[in-house]
């Protein structure tokens, strides 16, 4: 089941104070960046942030699970709605995310 984009909206809404929160939609679901960098998926209505050592540290109840079959786990945030929590996940999930490589010039077609 594809998300909604309601949903999607609602948890970009929820992490924007962690920085620039924007989305793309990816195979009927959508991945989330925040300032360049992917961080979590929004999933089935859900939203699946990485695991990183610093989200595991500062939240270590929160439950995982893979987004999407085959998926490695994700930290489910199941209550989106607490603002707080949700900004400080992103903010030290970012924090601990490498800085997206560069991408390459596309080659031009010559005719």
């Amino acid at each position: 089941m594809a998300s909604k984009i309601e949903f999607v909206e609602y948890a970009a809404e929820q992490c924007r104070g962690a920085g620039e929160i924007t989305y793309k939609k990816m195979f009927g679901d959508y991945a989330l960046y925040c300032s360049g960098k992917i961080f979590a998926l929004v999933c089935d209505n859900e939203l699946f942030v990485k695991i990183t050592e610093a989200g595991r540290g500062a939240f270590p109840d929160l439950p995982e699970k893979p987004p999407y079959d085959g998926a490695k786990n994700y930290f489910l945030v199941e209550n989106i709605d607490d603002r707080e929590t949700v900004e400080e996940l992103v903010k030290l999930t970012y924090n601990s995310l490498p800085e997206p490589k560069p991408k390459k010039p596309r080659k031009s077609k010559e005719k």
